[in-house]
């Protein structure tokens, strides 16, 4: 079976869901609800991030949760969604593509994430230093 494609990757997942936890997780206790977000859901927050401003994941995770009524949201699906992003980002900017979602803004340079990327934390690093 073929890999999937980064764009398949972002498309696969059309909606957001909230679970209950049956059991505590990630410092929330059971009967907690927990968002499931998707990552066109975090492309569009990371795209609202102001140039020259930077947010945690953290902050998105917050964000993300308050906006669906949700207690936090999946820590793990998250950063998964948020590297779709970036390595999209990072395929779209390859092909001449100029509005692509600034990562950088969200991506901390010296995280396990940012050194998973092709273009790496230096990357990273150099989009802050050009937006300062």
């Amino acid at each position: 079976m073929a890999r999937k494609t980064l764009q398949e990757k972002f498309d696969a997942r059309k909606d957001a869901e909230i679970v209950i936890l049956e059991k505590p997780m990630s410092g929330m206790p059971a009967g907690s609800k927990l968002l499931i977000s998707t990552p066109a859901e975090i492309d569009a927050w990371v795209r609202a991030v102001p140039v020259g401003e930077t947010r945690s994941v953290a902050q998105l995770r917050e964000e993300l949760a308050k906006k669906h009524g949700a207690d936090g949201t999946c820590a793990l699906t998250t950063g998964i969604f948020l590297g779709v992003v970036a390595e999209r980002a990072l395929e779209q900017l390859a092909a001449g593509a100029s509005d692509i979602a600034p990562f950088w803004r969200v991506v901390e340079p010296q995280s396990p994430l940012a050194k998973k990327l092709p273009n790496g934390p230096e990357f990273i690093q150099s989009r802050r230093s050009a937006e300062s």
